[in-house]
Formats: structure tokens, sequence, C-alpha cells
């Protein structure tokens, strides 16, 4: 029988209660034994000895039950199942002498053999377990695994270690650690050496034959993670990590929570720390209605409503395959939670009207919206009826419906826009902002940067492209965008719904932008490809309507602290309500006549920091938001 099946079978409760039985009497007559000097027992004391054992045996078992001592398993054996045996032990003792004294008063027993007795029992139910323990966590056949080593000498990495070293079949063998705490440096964990800091680790893979670096650092944020990855770049080593904190929900670090390195942990940033008691008091017992609630943003934004106590969620959305998607994923989410799934478009008036007549909502996340930006660049009059049209419908039935809160989706791309997807979303904003004093209703808009992972984004076609074998194809060496994860974004988004009174432009703090060529090449690298090698950059060019770089605010908008570190305030500018209203007509003219050279120059009468080549600016009206007071813009 293999030795690891063996060892296994050894840790039955039944195997261990008859072990602590037997050695009950062996530590008796083992007590009288020690009494005499290691001599041979004279007959009247072995008499006595025996004559009592019955009630020891018994005394001392039931005892061990109350304690739970099989309860503990003795691969795990540790510090508190060593004070578990000791009160064990200590409440054996004194209940046998009670029961001895009833017996015979103590005459026949010798004072000195109660505490040679709880000595010996201590002594042969702890060593067995120590030995059982040890012999699991050291046995040679786990040293098959691969070497690694160790990033981060802290409590995840001791426990990880500790897991490791008590699989038999463990897929890693740790070997040392590294660790940037000088005050570690030179320590032993578990017989591991802290060999240094992180810089170490591309001579520690040659020196220690190291074929795979553990990174147990849980708190590490994405500048540490692409530091510590750039080390195990430089050294050709792959690389796997702990979940993050906010991703450990249970207090074992163990082999089965190591993961490969996402681009999420090298982009990601500090998790972000909600106020969900306002949140709470703002949509407790409300009906939130999102539009385009199947999209990237759209299904998140839902998913994270749907933990509320919401008096119902209704989702609109004009993709059916993404509607009875987001519908399933919610059901199974929350039994507890009133859904209403509605197929539609919100470029459709009527539709929309039906919508919120029928249900009533008193909040509305707008995140409908066509977002890519080449392809919208030749279909200007799908971009202004979705972005521009679908919006102002929704704000209109908002109004005439009662509304509480609106809330749009927005983008870094609205913020002087070079191309028609940008500049449609900031259309919407400004359509939504003119309404904002005609109306009892709060219209908000949330402007970010890119998400990661959202459909039709960067990161699943670099994916894509590298299952494929590349090339991987990026417009530009140095163009850079910003980035944030779509729970992250949805999350600041509801933050912004609870904070926000109506009128505000908040702006996500969407950190440093990163270029996208060190996006892919990260993301080659983690796939386990050699940059150039397996997989090669192939640069395109900027594609129709794409900035080199992204902005996420006007130069005349003032960003303001709003109390919430990751979310700013900017200072909205906007266009007269009357004005808004007279080229959303003529946009609705144009659009069923298809003229798409006066849809452009009516797209710059309410965005005039658009640059369009062909057509010419005209002088428009702005209303400081602040002051409320007219400030002429020449245009």
């Amino acid at each position: 029988m293999p030795l690891n099946t063996y060892l296994e079978k050894l840790q039955s409760s039944k195997v261990i209660f008859t072990h602590d039985l037997l050695v009950i009497p062996i530590s008796w007559i083992g007590a009288y034994w020690l009494r005499f000097n290691l001599g041979s027992i004279p007959d009247y004391a072995l008499d006595a000895a025996l004559n009592v054992l019955f009630i020891v045996v018994f005394a001392q078992a039931i005892i061990f039950r109350i304690f739970g001592l099989y309860r503990g398993v003795w691969r795990f054996a540790s510090i508190p199942d060593f004070i578990r045996i000791v009160k064990a032990i200590i409440s054996g003792v004194l209940v046998i002498s009670i029961l001895l004294f009833f017996y015979d008063r103590l005459t026949s027993i010798p004072r000195s053999v109660l505490p040679l007795y709880a000595v010996s029992l201590l002594i042969f139910l702890c060593t067995p377990r120590l030995f059982y323990r040890c012999l699991k966590d050291n046995w040679q056949g786990r040293s098959m695994g691969k070497r690694a080593i160790i990033v981060g000498a802290g409590m995840a990495g001791e426990a990880l270690v500790r897991d490791l070293m008590r699989e038999l079949d463990s897929s890693f063998y740790p070997v040392a650690f590294v660790d940037d705490d000088k005050r570690k440096n030179r320590r032993e964990i578990h017989g591991l050496r802290v060999q240094g800091s992180c810089r170490k680790i591309p001579r520690l893979v040659l020196k220690l034959q190291i074929e795979v670096v553990l990174i147990a650092i849980p708190s590490a944020d994405d500048t540490e993670m692409r530091r510590i990855v750039g080390f195990c770049d430089n050294a050709g080593v792959p690389c796997l990590t702990l979940p993050s904190i906010r991703e450990i929900l249970s207090g074992r670090v163990s082999e089965q929570e190591l993961r490969h390195v996402s681009i999420e942990d090298l982009l990601g940033r500090d998790p972000v720390r909600l106020n969900w008691k306002d949140i709470r008091q703002q949509l407790e017992e409300s009906t939130v209605l999102v539009t385009g609630g199947g999209g990237s943003i759209g299904s998140e934004l839902c998913k994270q409503l749907a933990k509320l106590p919401l008096k119902s969620l209704v989702i609109f959305e004009k993709s059916e395959f993404s509607l009875y998607q987001i519908e399933s994923a919610l059901t199974h989410q929350s039994s507890n939670l009133k859904l209403h799934a509605i197929l539609g478009d919100v470029s459709d008036r009527h539709c929309v009207n039906h919508a919120l007549s029928r249900f009533r909502p008193n909040v509305i996340f707008h995140a409908a919206a066509y977002k890519h930006v080449p392809l919208l660049e030749y279909q200007v009059c799908e971009a202004i009826r979705n972005n521009i049209l679908g919006t102002h419908n929704v704000a209109e039935a908002a109004i005439e419906f009662g509304v509480g809160k609106f809330v749009l989706i927005s983008t870094d791309k609205a913020v002087n826009p070079s191309s028609i997807m940008g500049a449609t979303k900031r259309a919407a904003e400004v359509v939504c902002h003119s309404m904002q004093y005609r109306s009892a209703t709060s219209f908000i808009a949330v402007r970010f940067g890119n998400v990661l992972d959202s459909a039709g984004s960067v990161v699943p076609l670099f994916r894509q492209q590298i299952k494929s074998g590349g090339p991987v194809t990026v417009t530009h060496p140095d163009i850079t965008r910003y980035f944030m994860t779509i729970p992250e974004a949805c999350q600041l988004i509801l933050q912004s719904a609870a904070v926000g009174n109506g009128g505000e432009v908040f702006v996500l703090e969407m950190g440093k932008p990163i270029k996208i060529s060190y996006l892919a090449e990260q993301m080659i690298r983690l796939s386990g490809k050699k940059l150039d090698q397996d997989i090669e950059i192939s640069y395109t060019g900027l594609r129709p309507g794409e900035k080199m770089h992204e902005e996420l605010f006007h130069e005349q908008e003032k960003l303001k602290p709003t109390g919430h570190n990751k979310l700013l305030l900017a200072k909205s500018r906007f266009l007269k309500s009357s004005l808004v209203q007279r080229n959303i007509e003529e946009i609705q003219h144009a659009c069923s006549s298809y003229d798409e050279n006066r849809l452009t120059e009516l797209l710059i009468r309410i965005v005039p920091e658009y640059k369009s080549p062909d057509v010419g600016k005209d002088n428009v009206v702005y209303v400081d938001s602040l002051s409320k007071s007219p400030a002429t813009q020449g245009l």
C-alpha cells in the first residue's frame, strides 16, 4: 500500500479514538513505573493500579469526547489542538481524582502517580500527532512539483507554503522566498530562506533552477504587480498569483487559489470603497430602469443593482440575445428580485414611452449607446439617431412620467471629440443638461474611459489575435488610453447617482493612461508566448476618428472634489434649452431623410469643439452652469 494512502487511513476518527483509548492504560501503568524509578512495580501497587484502571479509562475517554479531540485532523495538528489536549488531560485528572476519592479516599494511589500520569498521557497523545504532521509535511514525494519562488514572506506567503508542503502531490515545490521588506531578509519560514528583494528573481531563477514564480501578495497594487511581472519576464519564467484581497472570501490560502496573472492585475487599481449606506438609501424600494441593460456596462450595472433591496428592476435592451443572457444571469443571482426584461429600442419614442408609462421608474440609468469609434465614422445617421435622439427620447419620457433621477453613462471621448461617436456622446450630455432647469427630474452625467474586457474593446480583440497566432494589431506605438474594470466603473456610477443632485458631470478618477503597446506586450507574455518570437505586434496607423491621447475633461471644465476620492465634479457647459430643442427637431428631420451632411452641421452646432474638415462653425450661446449667465463663444 502506498505511504500516502496508508497515512490517509490513519486520519479516520475510529483509528484516532482507538489510539487515544489505548494510551490511557499505558500512561496509567507508565506513571507507576516512573513512580518506582523505572524499576519493577510492587505487587500491591500494581494490583491497586489495575483495580481502578476501568474508572480511569472510562472517565478519561468521556472527557476526550467532551473536549472534541476527534474533531481535529492530525494532518493539521496545531497549537489549538495542543491546548485542547492539555485541557482534556487536566480535566480528566481532576475527574479521576474525585472518583478515586469516593472509591477509597485515594489511600491506595501514590500522590505522585496522578501528575506523572498527566505528563505521560500528554506525551503519548501529542507525539504521534506531531510525528504524523511532520511526515505529511516533509515526505519527499512532494518534491516532484515545479521548483518555485514565493514572492511575499507575509501571512499569505506563509500560508501558501504551508499548504504546498502538506500536499504530497502538489504541483509546486517551494524553494525560497523573496520580499522587499529588508527586515525579513535572511529569515526562514517553514525552513525556506528569504533570499532578498524581488529584484533578485532573475538571479535566483538561474541559481536555484526555478521553474515558476508564485506571487503571494494579495494587497499588491497594479504598479507593484507590473514590477514583479517585469522581473519574471526578464528571468523567462511564468508567474502565478493569489487573488486580490477583494477576491479572497475565506481565510485559507492554498494552491487551488493560485491563478495566472491577468491583465486586470496589471492595469487594475485600488479597490473602490463605496458608501453603500448612501446608495442603499437612494435606491431602496425604488423601481430602476437600465437602458442598454444587456451591454457590457449595462449588464454589470444590473448585477450591482440586483444586490440592493429594489422594488423592481427593469432592463430595456435592443438585442434579444443580450437581454436573454442578462435576464438568465440575474434570475440565478437573485431569486427575490422582481425583474422585468423589455425588448425595445431607445430611438423608438413610442416604445420608450410605453415602457416608462407601464413601470413608472424612479431612477433611470441610460447606458444604451453605439460606441465603436471607427465604425460610426461612416454611420453618422445611425450614430446620431441612437446616441442623441435615443437619449432625447428617454430624457423627455423621464420628465413626462416623473422620474426622479436620470443618469447618463458618458465617455472620455466626449471631451474635445475627434470622432462621430465622441461628438454624439457629448451631444447626449448637452441634451440631458439642457433639461435640468425645466423639469423636476435630476439629470446627471458620468464620464469615464475604456473599460477592460468590454464587448468590442481592445482586450478581447488582442486575446483573439493571440489565440490565432498573431499578429497583434496596435494603431500607434505611443497611443494611450485610460482603463478601469467594468465592476469598478459600475460601482462609481452608482456612487454618482447617490451623491448627485442634478446638473452635474461626474468624472471618474482613471489613474494614469496606459500605452496600448504595453497592454499588447503584457497580454502576449501573460499568455505564455514570447514577444517577436511566437507573436509579433503590428502597427497599423490611427483609424478614422481616433485620438492619440484621450482627455477626461475640457479646459473650461474646472474639476472639483466630491468627498469621494474617485469621483470628481466637472463644471458643466450648457447650451440654451431652446437652442438644443430647435436643433433636435432639425436632427429628427435630417435623420428621416438620411441627410448626413446636414446632420454633421447640426452636430457641430451642439458640439462646437468637434472638429470637422467639411463644415463651418456657427455662433452658439452657452449658459454657465453655476452663474446661469449667458456667455457668448465665438466659434
